[in-house]
């Protein structure tokens, strides 16, 4: 590649890069007295660290409600959809079991309950909600895992996915059940169930004409037919589960993982931050790529104390523990 070609296929991704940076932005930039406060209460981690709340009750760990997968090599990313998923590369995952589901708001209530656990977003005082009459992201006040749009709105129902919980409060949540958050490496091997898949119930956006996931329906930000039938998150479980056996693999909300976010592509001039974290999968809500968006090799991302109402999470275990 001749030195202008490189330089604009860096440019193209660092801009890329830099658009799904922004929401992530927009909501972990918190006033510095905002920042000063949470962290008095709750200290803030690295993907590296773990958080183990006081426990009244631990759960027992088990895999009943989980899939095994056996692991072995695959293909990760694609280079024939954006370029944050570029350069594709073969890589060995060892076995281990993922959720069925995706943590609801009954799952999450139990955790609080037992442990008296206090969310990034109740520390802070607000959390990230798009607003659809004025189209536009805000921080709202007082909307927390159990009021997703704040004490005067409807409060979550149990079998949702629970939202506005950041990658601590999902760490923290998955350390005590005894499991931990997936890397984007299992992720994407589960999504594709071991294979080339584009999506996870085949190669091709919708089947026999229906919608296999909650996901945005149309064009742009403003064009949304709710055809679907969910304008915000589903029950858990409402569309079909995928090839390997899990729902929501892809869309209704967008999975924390535990992996801290670079480009594939080496060569990007970019500086890793351990507080910046991969998310996967898509949600209900819009993102410029589009049917892209909730493939098997998207790539999202966000910062370790931010919530969302699109963002939620699952879990993992190892095969050997």
């Amino acid at each position: 590649m001749d030195n202008i070609a490189f330089t604009l296929n860096i440019y193209i991704k660092m801009k890329y890069l830099l658009s799904l940076f922004i929401v992530a932005s927009l909501f972990s930039c918190k006033n510095d007295k905002q920042t000063k406060d949470a962290q008095t209460d709750k200290h803030i981690v690295s993907p590296t660290e773990t958080v183990i709340p006081d426990q009244a009750v631990k759960p027992v760990s088990d895999t009943s409600e989980m899939v095994y997968f056996e692991g072995g090599t695959i293909t990760i990313g694609a280079n024939d959809r954006t370029p944050i998923e570029t350069p594709s590369f073969t890589t060995t995952v060892a076995p281990f079991y993922l959720d069925v589901n995706l943590v609801t708001v009954a799952d999450f209530r139990k955790f609080i309950e037992a442990t008296n656990y206090t969310t990034e977003a109740e520390n802070f005082g607000d959390s990230g909600v798009f607003n659809f009459q004025t189209l536009k992201w805000n921080l709202e006040k007082e909307v927390t895992w159990e009021y997703p749009f704040g004490p005067n709105g409807d409060k979550a129902p149990d079998n949702h996915p629970v939202t506005h919980v950041s990658w601590n409060d999902a760490n923290a949540y998955a350390n005590w059940i005894g499991k931990r958050l997936p890397t984007e490496i299992e992720w994407e091997y589960a999504a594709k169930n071991g294979e080339n898949l584009k999506y996870p119930w085949g190669n091709t956006v919708m089947v026999n004409k229906k919608f296999m996931a909650n996901v945005w329906d149309g064009k742009t930000i403003e064009d949304q037919n709710v055809l679907d039938g969910y304008l915000y998150t589903s029950p858990v479980g409402t569309f079909p589960k995928s090839k390997s056996g899990i729902y929501d693999m892809v869309g209704n909300v967008w999975q924390w993982t535990s992996s801290v976010f670079e480009p594939y592509d080496k060569a990007a001039p970019f500086q890793k931050n351990p507080q910046i974290v991969t998310t996967r999968g898509g949600s209900f809500m819009y993102d410029q790529a589009l049917e892209l968006s909730f493939t098997t090799t998207f790539r999202g991302q966000n910062t370790i104390e931010s919530s969302l109402f699109n963002t939620g999470f699952r879990c993992v275990k190892s095969a050997n523990k």
